[in-house]
């Protein structure tokens, strides 16, 4: 029995693979229904791996089977981790072909979402020329699902390309889905994080420009940036990172611009808060390693 949650070992690989192989010999037999079963008692089940591993071993099918057709149908299925292996069998049969996945997506977004936030993740970071012709469509679509996934998986080109990431994102930043706003956010919050220089000269030019919707969505992101400067641990975080973030903040406090200075001022609040707390804990805790043994 293969487990229900977390990743499998390698039991659970042998028991998958003597199951696939079961539903390849279905197959070259022509007994198509049956091999279908198989495929949805397997893909019935909460774990992701599981999906996946499935997905991923029945896209290796190089008999003559209707497998392509049998996976269309289950994309369709009302089991979730049916469809999700579906998707994932797709996914790693066309890994040459980016957008034939894209195809498959563009039926999977709101059906199959977190597998679909996966693949596009993957594709931006293995396939981002594919992504830069396809994306911008999705982002003009009506369906707001469909323009936050757009830019999931992004932040994989920010550091290459970090002005296509905020020229995309500028598009979408006054978008009135508060899904759509919360992916804006986190992408620029990757960006800020990896081009700060970049991330921030554009920021300050849309807050200008900026009614108090667009601030208030520029505001989250500076927020956890400020946060992110003001974290005691330094993984993740570049000299240029920490350097480029404090001279903006003082030199956004004294900006000719309202909006601005107000946005720097309370950054700046958020900083000195989180000093003045780390500088009280270290005081607490030099006072214990100071008290006498007794």
């Amino acid at each position: 029995m293969i487990k229900e949650v977390g990743r499998l070992n390698l039991d659970d690989y042998k028991i998958l693979d003597a199951e696939v192989e079961k539903i390849f010999r279905n197959l070259d037999k022509g007994k198509s229904a049956l091999a279908e079963k198989q495929i949805i008692d397997i893909g019935n089940t909460a774990n992701y791996f599981v999906r996946e591993e499935l997905g991923k071993r029945l896209a290796q099918y190089s008999g003559k089977g209707e497998l392509d057709d049998i996976c269309g149908r289950l994309l369709e299925n009302f089991i979730y981790g049916v469809r999700a292996t579906a998707l994932f069998y797709f996914y790693y049969k066309h890994q040459e072909h980016p957008e034939r996945i894209i195809n498959t997506l563009d039926k999977t977004f709101e059906t199959v979402p977190w597998e679909s936030e996966t693949i596009c993740f993957e594709l931006w970071k293995k396939d981002p020329e594919v992504m830069q012709e396809y994306m911008p469509l999705w982002a003009e679509s009506d369906n707001e699902k469909k323009r936050a996934i757009s830019m999931h998986g992004m932040e994989n080109i920010a550091y290459r390309h970090p002005q296509y990431v905020l020229s995309f994102v500028s598009r979408l930043l006054d978008d009135e889905s508060e899904e759509v706003q919360k992916k804006v956010s986190h992408i620029l919050t990757q960006v800020g994080r990896q081009r700060p220089v970049q991330c921030y000269n554009n920021i300050r030019h849309w807050l200008i420009e900026g009614d108090e919707k667009r601030i208030k969505t520029l505001w989250q992101t500076m927020k956890k940036l400020a946060n992110i400067y003001s974290q005691r641990s330094r993984r993740d975080k570049t000299n240029e990172f920490m350097n480029v973030t404090q001279k903006t903040i003082a030199d956004w406090r004294n900006d000719s611009n309202p909006k601005v200075s107000m946005m720097g001022s309370k950054l700046s609040g958020i900083i000195n808060k989180k000093r003045k707390k780390t500088q009280q804990n270290q005081k607490v805790a030099n006072s214990g390693n100071n008290h006498p043994s007794r």
